[in-house]
């Protein structure tokens, strides 16, 4: 009788256990719980227009619930090319607060930094054609979870951003009052180790930490590496000194001597290589969380006994490294504010694009702007500084059996702008292709800087534009260029842009 009752007192602490984790216990799938189980969907196109990306729309809220509840699950389609970078912001917001609890990149919040990771699998987030995260997430009066897509050069559209989304949660009757609010912050930064430490996050009020994702490599050049002697430092409540210290960040994650030759995940703890001789990790503290009652602040840097010659090589400027990283925590509320994120061109990873092999050929023949509209992964083949764009009004194809196979298009206006400084002159040159024929051949008007170029057809083999442009054309900084769909269930395009200064 005494052993029975000694297991059965271990199972529920067990079950308790697995319960505070967010991770069900196995052995209490037969028991009943308490609540409903309830879903939201959105993003797709068989829900509401509030609730889909685009057509002016550049925030959804994904999941707007009344509490009490628990959110169990979180489901992310990737977009129609199977490709979505730092643009798009996740955010959560916890029984009506104005300052978010979770402010980041969404791909990164799926331990997939700038959304470079083919897959990740671990106990709490995993990545496949999809992003999912099963973090329990319990409020008391609602939940508001948000996607954002803040690029100043694109439009929200369904290309650029998930295009569906599914949230579990369970409607309970309360929240036990011992359950904290969960919490997840993004950082970025390139910096030199030696001079200072990398800060991952900072929070006030009682909790615990349960994990997080890095990514680190060196930023003076592609091929630059990173040391893995580096400690990941926790200072508890106001501590001067840490008071847990993981010494080498591969061991951090359950390595040692660095991290091994290939990729590999186990539920808590994981890496793979990234972008050339980087490094991305995760880990999670789920058994060994790190409580606070005051504060925590969680730091990445060089310990103070450390061999000296790691503080020389990497206080030399040209030996910087950057980190990306996701804090996951909880705590009661209300929180310390999460700082803003920077802009969306300003999040992307050092080398995330390759720069252009000469740049000089640009500057000799006088070019400010060349874009390859639509070409993936990225338009920008070069802009001189003080010179950008905007597409206002369009989306992104690539995929046409053309040598120039991509465009900006738009089945009713294409419209999009080109910035510069005030009174730019030269000339504005456009590359208008019909790459498919679609629909027996495209029709289009071109107006620039609101002046009528003309309507344009059969342009199957292709055909330049090139228009002249004064000081007084772009006296506001700006030229803009329209482009209206003539031809009936067809689209304007426009596939390359380019600016020759005078």
């Amino acid at each position: 009788m005494l052993a029975t009752a000694f297991f059965t007192q271990v199972a529920l602490l067990t079950a308790a256990l697995a319960q505070q984790s967010g991770i069900p216990d196995p052995a209490s799938m037969a028991q009943f719980w308490d609540g409903e189980t309830r879903m939201v969907n959105a993003l797709w196109i068989e829900n509401p227009p509030e609730l889909k990306m685009g057509e002016g729309r550049d925030r959804v809220a994904v999941a707007d619930v009344a509490g009490p509840g628990i959110i169990t699950m979180i489901h992310f389609a990737m977009p129609p090319g199977l490709k979505l970078d730092r643009e798009v912001v996740l955010r959560m917001f916890w029984d009506g607060e104005e300052n978010p609890s979770v402010n980041c990149p969404l791909v990164d919040f799926f331990c997939d930094p700038n959304g470079d990771l083919e897959q990740v699998n671990s106990i709490l987030v995993n990545k496949r054609r999809g992003w999912n995260a099963y973090f329990s997430m319990p409020f008391a009066t609602s939940a508001r979870i948000e996607i954002a897509c803040d690029s100043a050069r694109y439009p929200a559209s369904w290309q650029r951003s998930p295009c569906y989304s599914y949230v579990m949660y369970r409607a309970v009757k309360e929240v036990p009052e011992n359950l904290g609010y969960f919490h997840a912050q993004w950082n970025q930064q390139t910096l030199l180790l030696g001079r200072e430490d990398y800060p991952v996050f900072d929070a006030e009020g009682r909790g615990h930490f349960i994990g997080w994702n890095v990514s680190i490599r060196g930023a003076a050049a592609p091929e630059a590496g990173y040391p893995v002697d580096e400690n990941e430092k926790f200072f508890v409540d106001g501590e001067s000194e840490a008071s847990i210290e993981w010494q080498g960040i591969e061991d951090s994650f359950g390595y040692s001597w660095g991290f091994p030759e290939s990729a590999s995940s186990f539920p808590m703890t994981g890496w793979q290589p990234y972008c050339k001789v980087g490094a991305a990790a995760y880990r999670f503290c789920l058994n060994d969380r790190i409580s606070f009652s005051k504060s925590i602040s969680m730091r990445v840097g060089f310990g103070k006994n450390e061999d000296k010659s790691f503080f020389e090589t990497f206080s030399k400027p040209e030996n910087p490294l950057q980190f990306s990283s996701v804090a996951y925590w909880f705590q009661t509320e209300p929180h310390r504010p999460m700082p803003p994120l920077p802009d969306a061109h300003a999040r992307r990873p050092v080398f995330a694009a390759a720069p252009p092999a000469d740049p000089a050929k640009y500057l000799a023949s006088g070019e400010s702007v060349v874009l390859n509209c639509g070409k993936a992964p990225d338009d920008i083949e070069y802009l001189k500084e003080g010179w950008d764009f905007r597409l206002t009004r369009g989306f992104l194809f690539a995929g046409w059996k053309t040598e120039v196979n991509h465009c900006w298009a738009d089945e009713k206006s294409l419209e999009f702008e080109v910035l510069c400084p005030k009174g730019a002159q030269g000339t504005l040159r456009l590359y208008l292709l019909d790459g498919d024929n679609f629909q027996g051949g495209r029709k289009e008007s071109v107006a620039v800087c609101g002046r009528a170029l003309g309507d344009f057809e059969n342009f199957q083999q292709g055909q330049w534009l090139e228009v002249p442009i004064s000081s007084t054309d772009t006296a506001q900084g700006r030229i803009p260029v329209v482009i209206k769909n003539l031809q009936d269930k067809s689209n304007a395009v426009v596939s390359l842009v380019r600016f020759v200064s005078k």
